[in-house]
């Protein structure tokens, strides 16, 4: 059972923590919050005096505190995770236990699909790699970036580099020093850059975008380079159902996309990127530039009949074949893509979508005139807030839930999709 599903999808309405500012220990201040997935916790970094940092759980303080905490954050599971340092090293504390292994410095966490896995990049001693669940690399770098987690949880993977290079050395840069590292092990190929890596939902393969000099741009496989050659290339996607890469690459002055290396479709667009599968591969959707300054979404090489200055946040549901994605005119003014359809509001920000889990609802957090709240399906819900965090839906699809801030309280309130009529 997902933790999802042992959530409370009661419906109505109630207050998680009646006054923000509570806390159980003296302070000299408390930071954001942050609400858990299923909208019973709400945590803050509590400055005490000393000074001395912890977290502040609906008002309960943790036991233990630290030098410095920042970078809380759920998982998905419903744990508390917050990066914190104690005599000058660095750790990750999960529910107020920290991670045995200390180290430089910790950034980046991530979590795997299910959050029973905890990832965070590491430094020590002037390297640099990966921490799983507080068990380091074997190996590390002196340059690791572009870090990626599997959502299976199996899998770590990022860019590094494996030959030193000294100060102006262009000479070497060009030969190639990067490569991809997974789960500590660098592919035996090296070269110029590597960026965008991506793992397959299994976590057992994954793809990057590869420079193999300054002009010969390409994707490498588990470490082995297709053979074509392209003026740019953007970030792969594995299908999920065949695993077969795509990608977004330039030919001839303009995008186009390529599958397993071979093009799939025409290069005629200014630009396109960010590209999805739907959830059985029978579809790929990406953004696409139709005309300068001019984007909408693209679904295998067929373009929306709108366009708007900027379109970002291309979301698949996750059953069906139907794509969301966010439009704005150059960050103001937001709308909401679905299914080659604009929906009527406009919005000072708009929050990436989601979708219910049969794929017939979509819903996202809003913000208009200083207020926020949840839109479904075009329709806002009829309560504003301070803040709205991202909705979630009932395993069934038939309930809402609104997790808010207001009026220096945290509100969880389950809704049916019904009482979404503004």
């Amino acid at each position: 059972m997902s933790f999802a599903q042992s959530w409370d999808f009661t419906p109505g309405a109630r207050v998680v923590a009646d006054d923000l500012r509570q806390c159980s220990r003296e302070y000299e201040w408390l930071e954001e919050p942050h609400v858990s997935p299923d909208g019973e916790r709400v945590a803050m970094v509590a400055a005490l005096e000393g000074p001395a940092f912890t977290m502040a759980v609906n008002g309960e303080a943790w036991e233990t505190t630290f030098d410095k905490a920042w970078y809380p954050r759920f998982s998905p599971d419903g744990r508390l995770t917050v990066l914190v340092q104690a005599d000058g090293d660095w750790t990750l504390a999960v529910d107020d236990a920290p991670w045995e292994e200390q180290y430089g410095y910790v950034w980046n966490t991530m979590f795997s699909a299910s959050g029973d896995i905890i990832a965070a990049c590491i430094q020590q001693d002037g390297e640099y790699g990966f921490s799983i669940d507080g068990t380091p690399w074997e190996t590390l770098y002196e340059n690791a970036n572009q870090p990626v987690f599997a959502k299976a949880g199996n899998a770590s993977a990022a860019v590094v580099q494996v030959k030193s290079l000294a100060q102006a050395d262009v000479v070497t840069f060009q030969e190639g020093i990067f490569s991809v590292a997974v789960n500590g092990e660098a592919w035996d190929s090296i070269f110029v850059n590597c960026w965008n890596l991506v793992f397959d939902p299994a976590g057992k393969n994954v793809a990057a975008t590869i420079r193999r000099s300054l002009y010969d741009y390409s994707v490498a496989v588990n470490g082995k380079a297709w053979a074509g050659s392209y003026a740019c290339a953007w970030g792969p996607a594995f299908n999920p159902a065949t695993g077969a890469v795509a990608a977004p690459v330039r030919k001839a002055g303009a995008w186009g996309m390529a599958i397993d290396d071979a093009m799939a479709w025409e290069a005629r667009f200014g630009q396109l990127w960010q590209q999805a599968f739907s959830p059985d591969g029978s579809k790929l959707a990406a953004i696409a530039c139709v005309r300068f300054g001019e984007f909408t979404v693209a679904v295998d090489g067929t373009p929306w009949g709108m366009s708007f200055p900027v379109v970002t946040d291309l979301t698949p549901s996750p059953a069906g074949a139907r794509f969301a994605a966010l439009a704005s005119d150059h960050n103001t003014n937001f709308a909401v893509l679905c299914d080659g359809k604009v929906w009527d509001g406009r919005y000072d920000m708009a929050y990436a979508p989601v979708w219910s889990a049969d794929g017939a609802h979509l819903a996202l957090a809003v913000e208009k005139a200083g207020r926020q709240t949840i839109v479904l399906d075009g329709k806002a819900y009829s309560q504003s807030f301070d803040k709205c965090y991202a909705p979630a839906f009932s395993p069934d699809g038939k309930l809402v839930l609104i997790r808010a801030l207001a009026g220096g309280k945290c509100h969880r309130i389950v809704a049916p999709v019904t009482a979404f009529t503004g």
